[in-house]
């Protein structure tokens, strides 16, 4: 078996999806029997996996009836052959229990290392393979298909390989169509697979190997490029990494390292990759990690501003892992670290045109709010951009301390500093919530200054679309003093603060116009 590629018709190599069997024993994950058609039915119809694996025989009433409900559509759209469930080497019972299921395959555990043998099934390998014998042969008999796991079988290999060795050879004339190398608790290097399984192919030329890797290493996705170098073509995978301990390999990184660094082919849909990982997401509670590689929310978002220039002047940060591939886009953020082309680019986003110099004025709020440890997404720019745009360079008063407090069924209250002329005041208040103490505050102190504060008739508040918890609020009050109105605005992560700062802006104001200062 070659392990170049041929350039001429590039070599296939199959996945092997076992999210809902393998994926189900993360701690904690329970798929509910309509969660699991889902995932199977997207798996196959929309990923276009080769092969599922959905489930374990005789686990309970629930997992038969999404095994029943997986078949039967999978019947009925032509994919049954690709849907596979675990089964014991235990005669007829787990046989029985996949066919009245409408099964068609049936992968069998068994034991891969000559402890696992003698310690867990107290069997000598004589009786093993007879076991297995038995157990294939009925399934033959009800007209199923048999894969075989040797579980433990990286332990197995290194520790007793003759055992393993003699456990091939007393089952290869069986039937069985492939012969799935698992590395059950995630031990081996990269290294050490390719020699195993080079070995395991030059051994048994006429058998097909199946590699079935586990994350306990971090090795996962490098085990499964030194097996498919070795000369495996069928490798197994989760979405979103789940399994148990630290998981099996990451489906997503699995298909784009194989593309992207040994140019195999694979029939999966990339841009499909982030739907069923949302998917998978939301079913197990599951949540991946924000920078997890093709599937994490900021993968492709470049931070620095420095890249967003490079990319600008010709896509200098930009490799083949486009967001394109996986129906995504790419996202220049906004913060302490943003430049002018972070900027640029996120306008061009919202379509929006500014003048170089209202750039920078934006740009220097960003960087405020994100040297302050604000989160801004492009959602929160154009409340950025309004607010910055209207501002005046009005500094008669300054706010130095505000402290709110706030309670269920208590009266508000606030206490502020601020300077008005160099001047310092201090002063507090109390009201019906936060910004009605803040307002009798400030009240407090400009009644010292013989300034009449307005009427305030409305007041709004703003959230952008999709905002989350930390998202920018616009609060824009309304302001009359019986001959005309006012309107100011305030931004700020905070409600009752974006509202202070409308209130501030309008006190500047109007000291400016009337000369109060």
């Amino acid at each position: 078996m070659s392990n170049t590629p041929d350039t001429a018709s590039p070599r296939h190599v199959r996945l092997l999806d076992t999210t809902l069997r393998d994926g189900e024993q993360t701690q904690g994950v329970s798929f509910a029997a309509k969660e699991k058609l889902n995932i199977a039915r997207a798996l196959l119809q929309s990923l276009k996996v080769d092969r599922i694996e959905v489930a374990s025989a005789r686990v309970s009433d629930g997992e038969r009836q999404a095994v029943v409900d997986i078949n039967a559509w999978a019947a009925q759209e032509g994919y049954l052959d690709k849907v596979e469930v675990l089964g014991f080497v235990d005669h007829r019972l787990s046989v029985d229990w996949v066919e009245k299921a409408g099964g068609r395959v049936i992968n069998l555990l068994a034991k891969g290392s000559e402890k696992h043998c003698r310690e867990q099934l107290r069997r000598t390998l004589p009786e093993h393979i007879e076991d297995v014998r038995r157990t294939v042969a009925y399934a033959h008999e009800r007209g199923l298909r048999v894969n075989m796991y040797l579980e433990d079988w990286s332990n197995g290999y290194k520790d007793s390989p003759a055992y393993v060795f003699g456990l091939l050879e007393g089952t290869r004339g069986l039937g069985i169509e492939s012969f799935m190398l698992p590395d059950t608790l995630g031990v081996m290097t990269p290294d050490e697979v390719f020699a195993a399984m080079s070995d395991m192919l030059a051994r048994f030329p006429d058998l097909a190997f199946d590699f079935h890797p586990h994350n306990d290493y971090g090795l996962a996705t490098a085990n499964v490029m030194a097996a498919v170098k070795a000369g495996i073509n069928t490798v197994h995978c989760t979405i979103n990494c789940l399994g148990e301990r630290a998981g099996n390999a990451s489906l997503a990184e699995v298909a784009v390292v194989l593309r992207d660094k040994m140019g195999v082919q694979l029939s999966i849909d990339e841009t499909r990759i982030g739907q069923l990982s949302r998917m998978v997401e939301n079913f197990s509670g599951k949540w991946v990690a924000a920078n997890a590689p093709i599937v994490g929310a900021d993968v492709f978002t470049q931070t620095a501003g420095i890249h967003a220039d490079g990319d600008s002047k010709g896509g200098l940060y930009i490799t083949a892992l486009r967001p394109e591939r996986f129906a995504r886009k790419r996202v220049y953020a906004l913060g302490k670290m943003s430049g002018k082309a972070s900027l640029a680019n996120n306008l061009e986003e919202l379509g929006l045109t500014l003048s170089a110099e209202d750039q920078r004025k934006v740009l220097q709020r960003v960087v405020e709010l994100g040297d302050s440890k604000q989160v801004i997404t492009v959602d929160d720019l154009p409340f950025i951009i309004a607010d910055v745009l209207e501002s005046r360079d009005y500094n008669y008063t300054r706010l130095l301390n505000c402290y709110i407090s706030s309670g269920l069924d208590v009266e508000s209250t606030a206490s502020i500093r601020v300077t008005i002329e160099g001047r310092e005041y201090s002063g507090s208040g109390a009201g019906n919530g936060g910004f009605a103490a803040f307002m009798d505050a400030i009240g407090r102190i400009l009644k010292q200054r013989k300034f009449k504060m307005p009427d305030l008739i409305d007041y709004e508040v703003h959230i952008p679309r999709g905002g989350n918890t930390s998202a920018l609020t616009e609060c824009i009050i309304t302001w009359s003093d019986g001959e005309r109105e006012l309107k100011t605005r305030g931004v700020d992560a905070n409600q009752v603060m974006a509202a202070v700062k409308a209130t501030l802006r309008m006190i500047n104001i109007r000291m400016h116009a009337s000369g109060q200062r």
